[in-house]
């Protein structure tokens, strides 16, 4: 088969080198410049590609075309190859077809990383055979390639699964689903829910569904009577109205029991031990203990390894402490419901520092939070407008600048022992920073010049 892989990031080369492994021609072709790296790899795979444009005579000389997860439907090239009929797959389902290893499956609007990556560490630390892969940067259908792994944890976005068929996880991971991402939805939630629940569509009653029972867009769009698949649905909280397969039973401890219904033997695992703020992250919690439940871990393996856990970098990430005052960079908050998170989650008074490139925010949620535990907030950006108009009566104080190091001096004055600035910044980073994890270093690195003055 003659193969035409689009776009020539981590997923697009990982597949090309696999297509290429099985024994098929490939090409490869990205509308932008190719990174030196990936033009490396290509390179000493002797893979033909071309950068800069889509020669379409090229591309529609293709058996099977695999797709970016950044090209929208509406992109000329894929409107070409959908008049020819030619066939359109994602990375993960090329991956799919070539590995005999378990997939655990994790996606959502929020909280899909921290999951990913803590799923990750608790099979890692109990001494599994497990790779990492998806949407936190490393392709999966690069790691199939060997594929020495017997488990897979692969973060998957609302993209990566738009394209995929057959693909079969062992264990899928539906978080929660919120509006985000809509305008590649035609600016529907239904098709953006339908997006998301296409992680469970091909599982059997070999697999298991890990779902969170609190989503109220979840319930209404997930048919459970319809599906074969084994569900371990989580809650916060014990439910009448659910036979969940863990929740909460005090504030540290929840209880979890995969067969809900048939009234096991429950087990109880403490996460006292675990460094992650917030009640996000307790659900973020629930659902990657079910993954390590069903793999088969122990208490004791689960709970020694959540103390051990770092998450990645600004996701409500300790950056230091000034004079008693805790700074957290949670960068990655780029929409209100990230934020809602991160405020709901501190239960000490908050210094907040906000603002950006706004995405067609919507800030009313957030005004009951900020008005009970925000005492001041610091707008970071070129244009505070929206925030002044949202915030300006509901905090004691507001103030705006555009300098990243006179925020966190500001901030460090302002606050007392206790409290918490928090850099959430509910907006893209793009007025002020090359990127949110620009403005995430940025910011920690003025925390380290202040601590050191």
């Amino acid at each position: 088969m003659h193969y035409v892989i689009l776009g020539a990031a981590e997923s697009g080369v990982g597949a090309a080198l696999l297509a290429q492994a099985k024994g098929h021609t490939v090409f490869v072709s990205d509308k932008s410049p190719i990174q030196p790296v990936y033009k490396q790899k290509l390179t000493q795979a002797g893979i033909r590609f071309e950068e800069g444009t889509h020669t379409l005579q090229e591309v529609l000389r293709a058996d099977e075309v695999v797709k970016s997860p950044g090209i929208p439907e509406k992109a000329p090239v894929i409107q070409a190859l959908r008049e020819k009929g030619i066939s359109i797959i994602s990375e993960i389902e090329l991956a799919g077809r070539h590995t005999k290893a378990k997939c655990i499956c994790i996606t959502g609007t929020n909280g899909k990383t921290t999951t990913t990556l803590l799923t990750y560490h608790l099979l890692k630390e109990a001494g599994y055979s497990v790779g990492l892969a998806g949407n936190v940067g490393y392709s999966l259908a690069e790691q199939v390639i060997e594929d020495q792994f017997e488990y897979y944890v692969v973060e998957l976005s609302s993209f990566q699964l738009d394209d995929t068929y057959e693909f079969q996880p062992w264990v899928s991971v539906l978080l929660n689903i919120t509006p985000d991402h809509l305008d590649r939805y035609g600016y529907s939630l239904k098709e953006y829910a339908l997006a998301k629940l296409r992680i469970m569509r091909n599982q059997d009653s070999s697999g298991w569904f890990i779902y969170n029972a609190d989503d109220e867009n979840i319930q209404r769009y997930f048919q459970a009577a319809l599906r074969p698949v084994n569900q371990l649905p989580f809650s916060l909280h014990r439910r009448p109205d659910y036979q969940l397969a863990a929740y909460y039973t005090q504030e540290e401890r929840l209880c979890s029991n995969l067969s809900p219904g048939l009234n096991l033997a429950e087990e109880e695992v403490s996460i006292s031990a675990s460094p992650l703020i917030g009640q996000h992250n307790r659900q973020n919690m629930l659902a990657a203990v079910l993954c390590a439940r069903v793999t088969g871990l122990s208490t004791e393996q689960i709970e020694t390894a959540l103390g051990t856990f770092r998450n990645a970098d600004h996701r409500l990430q300790p950056v230091g402490s000034i004079n008693g005052a805790r700074f957290i960079n949670d960068s990655k908050a780029t929409n209100v419901e990230a934020v809602w998170y991160a405020l709901d989650g501190i239960r000490q008074p908050i210094i907040w520092i906000a603002g950006g490139t706004d995405k067609g925010n919507d800030y009313s949620t957030l005004v009951p939070l900020a008005k009970s535990r925000v005492k001041a907030l610091i707008c970071l950006g070129v244009d505070n407008e929206k925030l002044k108009a949202s915030f300006g009566g509901v905090v004691p104080l507001l103030e705006e600048t555009q300098s990243v190091e006179t925020a966190v001096r500001r901030a460090a004055e302002l606050a007392e022992a206790g409290d918490v600035v928090l850099l959430s910044p509910a907006c893209a980073s793009f007025d002020l920073f090359k990127n949110y994890e620009d403005r995430g270093r940025q910011f920690a690195a003025a925390v380290q010049n202040v601590m050191s003055d």
